[in-house]
């Protein structure tokens, strides 16, 4: 098909993984008028419609979405290509879009950006922190961050930091009023913090000790989707929160917080950085890898 060239399935690509024209212009540094021309022409000279448009709304057709998922991996890989081949591989540039949540994002910044950035000037490093969990490749990310047991088994994943584990805790106040719940069950009678998940859902507290696991649907009145804010609201007295370890670790040190139902709080694999094993790993990407790996050393190591 001579008629197509890489401007068009770059622009179809854009539109289709932003759903908006308007995003995808802004990214491609077009205007809005001229990206719907060009991706209408596509269409056209395909024989197909790939995209359904309305006035609010931009979303892919079925022919779409699989030409979506076959091409994303497919420019990424040329971009990666093309960047290796204009620098040369001892010189690592060009831009690399990591995928992660709000805590992910922090830890990545804390621990791996400074140095990252400081050894590879010329790479642009663009950190999307959203909570919901993303196709990476579909949607034009080089690597993403999620816990270590929801990565793939068919992709790469670097650990990131070692072992985590969620705790509860509360504020002395509260537990004052309140007492402390002496095992999970007990969490019934008490006010939690409860966490709404991306999808909309609550979140059951999980705990485990020796054979035995429990999943608690607690109660409460107040539900967050930040762990930092949760950690802020159990220290405010408004009840029991459930949270990853490093976002209370400072509260519980200086004693605004205190950790409950330890022996039911076992660690477990942490997070890791994830990637795509059947893709051309581009050279920031390799050099990200490598500052993960240097870093989470050093943490697991201090800690």
């Amino acid at each position: 098909m001579t008629d197509i060239n890489l401007s068009d399935l770059k622009a179809f690509s854009a539109v289709a993984r932003h759903r908006s024209f308007q995003r995808a212009a802004d990214e491609l540094g077009v205007s809005r008028s001229s990206l719907s021309h060009a991706v209408r022409a596509f269409e056209q000279r395909l024989g197909v419609r790939l995209l359904h448009r309305t006035t609010r709304s931009v979303a892919t057709t079925e022919i779409g979405e699989a030409l979506l998922q076959r091409l994303s991996p497919l420019l990424l890989e040329l971009d990666a290509t093309l960047d290796e081949v204009r620098h040369g591989s001892e010189n690592v540039a060009g831009t690399l879009r990591i995928n992660a949540g709000a805590g992910a994002a922090r830890w990545l910044l804390e621990h791996v950006a400074p140095t990252f950035l400081q050894r590879h000037p010329h790479v642009a490093l663009d950190i999307v922190s959203e909570g919901r969990l993303v196709d990476i490749i579909a949607e034009g990310f080089d690597a993403g961050v999620r816990l270590a047991e929801t990565v793939p088994k068919d992709l790469v994943a670097v650990p990131l930091g070692g072992a985590i584990r969620f705790i509860a805790v509360a504020s002395p106040a509260y537990l004052s009023a309140a007492g402390a719940p002496a095992t999970p069950e007990d969490l019934h009678a008490h006010r939690c913090i409860r966490q709404r998940l991306p999808s909309g859902k609550r979140y059951r507290w999980e705990f485990s000790k020796g054979p035995h696991e429990v999943a608690i649907d607690v109660p409460g009145a107040l539900s967050l989707d930040d762990s930092a804010l949760m950690v802020d609201a159990a220290i405010n007295g408004l009840g029991i929160a459930f949270v990853p370890e490093p976002f209370a670790r400072a509260a519980l040190d200086d004693g605004r917080l205190e950790l409950l139902l330890e022996d039911w709080s076992p660690p477990f694999d942490g997070l890791c950085l994830y990637y795509a094993s059947w893709r051309h790993v581009p050279a920031p990407l390799k050099a990200f890898v490598a500052v993960v790996r240097e870093q989470s050393g050093a943490v697991i190591r201090s800690s």
